[in-house]
């Protein structure tokens, strides 16, 4: 228009601002915007966990900035992260009532509703007004939409503990969490049931052998078993297993000595991710040194740790039409016998004889029919 201007700078999205911020954090105090040496040393970054929100965007430009740094000699590296992981969101029902002079909902937050379930439809009321309310999606938390839990309250009510269980708990965590009053009451009354453990641990008593060995198994089982669902970030699997060990911990009445120690010791650290507040608090219970933070994460014995039993599933001419249960180790020959006995297998063969069987130990059976 040829008159006076102020020429607008801040054009690039954020995700762009922030695709070098991981060179910078390998000498965040540098002079210089990028301390190469220290960069190259760091990066790549071993592992990148983000909000689904990140996938694309982030990626893109990060992936994009860091070639451009490694053309220009700033890095050696061309790509930013070796690992990736995508986490979903935590989401909520949406309720509203009626619209805005503008045709918008009007949003009511969750803490101002009450759910009922009248002639088996769920029906919404305004706690404030005894309006009824629209139930609207179920979708990510948002101030816009008023869908959110405020932590405080969460705190206040369950815990903090409770709440990081929940959510951790609930699904895969590269899903969606669906937020109810339901999930977290259930957590919090996990760690109830975990304290109640170690609050009533009797040091003084030694148990009974058969007790205290299947105990030990039970431990063994749950370690290897939660540290592979952390390795492989499936926080629902191992949260899974920690509530039924608590389940065998509380079921061992007659478990006690080095057994139960044992079993309580590595309860304590295998809850620490998940439940730090409660993890510390079990660990000073048990007497045990220090912070359960710097303890070493327990280890299993491979031989403690195995099960007794398999499942195999049976493969008739190549699909899987049934699977048995047998003691692991068993000899195939027996497996054989096994198999050909089981109803489902006979019915399957019906009007077909068997050509071959092909027994792959603790593993699968193949049968070859015609």
């Amino acid at each position: 228009c040829g008159q006076d201007a102020t020429r607008e700078t801040d054009t690039l999205d954020t995700f762009v601002d922030s695709s070098w911020y991981f060179a910078r954090f390998t000498d965040p105090k540098a002079a210089e915007p990028i301390n190469t040496e220290a960069a190259n040393r760091w990066l790549a970054v071993d592992q990148y966990i983000g909000g689904v929100e990140h996938a694309v965007l982030h990626l893109l430009y990060a992936r994009f900035i860091t070639r451009a740094l490694s053309d220009a000699g700033m890095l050696a590296v061309k790509e930013p992260f070796a690992g990736l992981f995508t986490q979903g969101m935590v989401v909520h029902e949406t309720y509203f009532e009626g619209q805005d002079e503008v045709g918008k909902p009007r949003w009511v937050e969750p803490t101002d509703v009450r759910i009922e379930t009248i002639d088996g439809q769920r029906v919404a009321t305004r706690l404030s007004n005894g309006a009824r309310l629209s139930i609207g999606d179920i979708e990510k938390m948002s101030k816009s939409k008023k869908n959110v839990v405020a932590p405080q309250e969460i705190l206040e009510s369950h815990g903090v503990d409770a709440g990081r269980l929940f959510v951790l708990s609930d699904s895969p965590p590269e899903r969606d969490v669906q937020w109810t009053p339901g999930g977290v009451e259930g957590a919090s009354r996990f760690v109830q049931r975990t304290w109640s453990l170690f609050d009533a641990y009797d040091p003084g008593f030694a148990g009974e052998d058969k007790a205290n060995a299947e105990l030990l198994r039970e431990t063994h089982k749950a370690i290897k078993a939660v540290s592979e669902g952390v390795e492989g970030f499936r926080f629902n699997s191992a949260i899974a297993k920690l509530y039924a060990f608590v389940a065998a911990v509380r079921d061992s009445a007659q478990a006690g000595g080095e057994a139960k120690r044992q079993a309580l010791s590595a309860l304590a650290r295998l809850i620490a991710p998940f439940t730090p507040h409660l993890a510390e608090e079990c660990w000073t219970r048990l007497g045990e040194d220090g912070m359960v933070l710097d303890a070493p994460w327990p280890v299993w014995d491979a031989a403690l740790a195995a099960d007794d039993e398999v499942v195999l599933p049976i493969q008739i001419n190549g699909k899987r039409r049934a699977e048995i249960r047998v003691a692991r180790g068993m000899e195939p020959a027996e497996v054989e016998a096994l198999v050909l006995a089981d109803e489902t297998v006979k019915a399957r063969l019906e009007g077909l004889s068997v050509k071959k069987i092909v027994v792959v130990k603790d593993r699968i059976v193949n049968l070859v029919a015609g």
